[in-house]
């Protein structure tokens, strides 16, 4: 890994970094690179299959992504997750941890709460949270 100096530049000479053309606040274009083909198109795969498991921390990533900015750019973004991390198993000589399927609930669990008072809420239902009592 010593040619990229960091994990951003192993994305953007792959062609995942997401793009930034703006101009006096104008937003012009978001497009990739082109980057390296050959290495973007396993990586689009090794990307499909990630989000396939639904226990995943990039699936999970993927379709809270997807809902917002669709799916083409959530798939880009989940490449970009990847070469990232593959940068730091390579670079650091590390096993690659998948966060989870419920790292973003355990990582902001008020968000967590409030969103799922927004859906009971939509469907005409209260909820009440209470804490878990502690055995002692």
């Amino acid at each position: 890994m010593a040619p990229f100096a960091s994990a951003a530049n192993l994305a953007s000479w792959i062609g995942v970094c997401p793009g930034m053309n703006e101009s006096a606040g104008v937003a012009k274009s978001g497009h990739t690179r082109d980057g390296n083909g050959n290495l973007k198109r396993v990586l689009g795969v090794a990307a499909m299959a990630a989000i396939k498991q639904k226990d995943s921390y990039y699936g999970v990533y993927y379709r809270r992504l997807a809902v917002r900015r669709g799916r083409q750019r959530a798939m880009v973004a989940v490449m970009h997750k990847l070469a990232v991390a593959i940068w730091h198993v390579l670079h650091d000589k590390v096993k690659h941890k998948d966060l989870g399927a419920d790292y973003f609930a355990k990582r902001d669990p008020e968000r967590a709460m409030r969103r799922m008072v927004r859906e009971a809420n939509a469907l005409g239902m209260t909820v009440r949270f209470d804490p878990i009592p502690t055995a002692a």
